[in-house]
């Protein structure tokens, strides 16, 4: 039986400019939780602009995108949605780059991306963004949580 880590949530909520990113923190191997207190959310500032990023899958490879991320943000002068761009672009086409397995969630006070290696960059609709394995699950709470309260 081959062993693989995963099992990772991660849930951002922007509302009324104000943004919130968190993770689990579950470290898995196989069927056994190995850490409940791995650090999988970062934050970023470039200029007046503060980034929040969570990340799913190996946590050297997101390490090693989240520097990149961070080197973009400063290029571009805190605008997200290009270093965002660039970063996917990097990503894909980048010799050594492309073999780093990770899923990437990132959202600063107007907007938030989800990016993968594959070169994905995806805007998600509302102010809600979540990957990982319990992802769906978290975004649907979420959800139910931001049209049922005033919070």
């Amino acid at each position: 039986m081959e062993k693989q880590f995963h099992s990772t949530t991660i849930l951002g909520v922007r509302r009324n400019s104000t943004i919130a990113l968190g993770g689990d923190g579950q470290v898995t191997f196989g069927d056994m939780a190995l850490k409940q207190k791995a650090v999988k959310v970062r934050q970023f500032k470039s200029g007046k602009n503060q980034v929040l990023g969570g990340f799913a899958g190996a946590a050297a490879d997101a390490l090693t995108l989240f520097e990149k991320f961070e080197q973009k943000l400063d290029e571009y002068g805190g605008d997200l949605k290009r270093s965002v761009v660039e970063l996917a672009k990097e990503w894909r086409t980048d010799k050594y780059l492309r073999h780093l397995d990770a899923l990437l969630a990132l959202m600063d006070k107007k907007s938030s991306f989800i990016v993968s290696g594959d070169g994905n960059v995806i805007e998600p609709d509302g102010p809600v963004v979540a990957i990982g394995s319990g992802g769906g699950f978290a975004q649907s709470a979420a959800i139910a949580f931001l049209e049922s309260t005033k919070m």
